[in-house]
């Protein structure tokens, strides 16, 4: 085990995936020599090459065709964008071919893409910077998306993803590259793409989220305990697809909900989530299920963030209006 943030734990995963496929190749802009913005790619060009792990023009339309094209002829690209707000600018290579390329070739070729992008608030970044874009990457069928929370989990999830035979939407929290360190073990290992987490265990109420919000809603479970509740906390992990069943175990368990998004309440996929509750575990429930989102505007400039960002008070105040019910 060792130590590591979770920007460390990308650059492990990355590094264990480069000495294991010669076919695993790095690229977007200024990952080369320069690292990366957050340095996730530091020191992988001088170790693996510049023919493995290499810049890209400033054009993420050209990133994505890139990819496509590489995984057409047999390599597993892990192309960056270099932030997710600027994803609009390659959502026809996203959406449009990678996500079906499987189905539309009966099964000859498939697109096993990994792409990695920071997102997320509060961290003062400029305009376009932080928007919580993963509803739209959920919404596309041929996609999965994936979000950890911790740096244990990103590195098993990444490995996971880079493996995969079909484009995964690598997501990134900012916030969290380097917010904390935990045990991670040196070793390659995997975690299942699709597979939920109780990171807290409870019994009267059920907080559903992900990425950031996961350690937002570890506190108010801790907050609220002093009061007399017992709060599950559930950190997806993966967002599409959705691991209904644990999601519905903690349900049944404590019969109350509410889902967590930093996204706002018209995006992300909170409602989805709520959807899939009423559909399967309607009769288990004791009050209505609740969401806990950020309102629906653009991402306000840095100045506001603090104020428009769900936050530990914001789900205290909703997990009670559902425990009190």
């Amino acid at each position: 085990m060792a130590q590591m943030t979770m920007i460390q734990a990308i650059t492990d995963a990355l590094r264990t995936e480069l000495k294991n496929d010669e076919n695993v190749l790095v690229f977007g802009e200024d990952v080369g020599l320069n690292g990366g913005v957050f340095r996730a790619t530091e020191g992988l060009q001088k170790e693996f090459g510049e023919d493995r792990v290499f810049d890209t023009p400033l054009a993420e339309s050209g990133i994505g065709g890139l990819a496509i094209g590489l995984a057409l002829e047999g390599y597993r690209p892990v192309p960056e964008i270099q932030f997710f707000g600027f994803v609009f600018e390659v959502m026809d290579s996203v959406s449009g071919q990678m996500a079906r390329m499987r189905y539309r070739s009966g099964g000859k070729y498939s697109s096993p893409i990994t792409i990695r992008s920071p997102f997320g608030g509060g961290v003062h970044t400029p305009e376009l910077h932080a928007d919580s874009l993963e509803g739209l990457m959920a919404q596309q069928p041929g996609l999965k998306v994936v979000i950890p929370s911790t740096p244990k989990d990103a590195k098993g999830l990444l490995i996971s993803s880079i493996r995969d035979n079909d484009p995964v939407i690598f997501l990134e929290h900012m916030k969290l590259y380097r917010s904390f360190r935990e045990d991670v073990p040196e070793e390659e290992y995997t975690i299942e793409i699709g597979k939920a987490d109780v990171k807290r265990e409870g019994t009267d109420l059920s907080i559903i989220t992900y990425g950031a919000m996961v350690h937002e809603s570890i506190k108010a479970a801790e907050a609220l305990e002093k009061d007399g509740y017992s709060v599950e906390v559930v950190d997806l992990r993966t967002i599409q697809p959705l691991d209904i069943e644990t999601i519905i175990a903690s349900v049944e368990k404590t019969n109350r909900a509410i889902v967590v998004q930093e996204a706002q309440k018209q995006a992300g996929i909170a409602a989805s989530v709520v959807a899939e509750i009423n559909d399967r575990a309607i009769l288990s429930l004791e009050a209505p299920v609740l969401r806990v989102t950020a309102a629906d505007t653009v991402f306000p400039f840095s100045q506001a963030e603090t104020v428009w960002l769900p936050n530990v008070k914001d789900i205290i105040e909703t997990a009670k209006k559902v425990l009190e019910f």
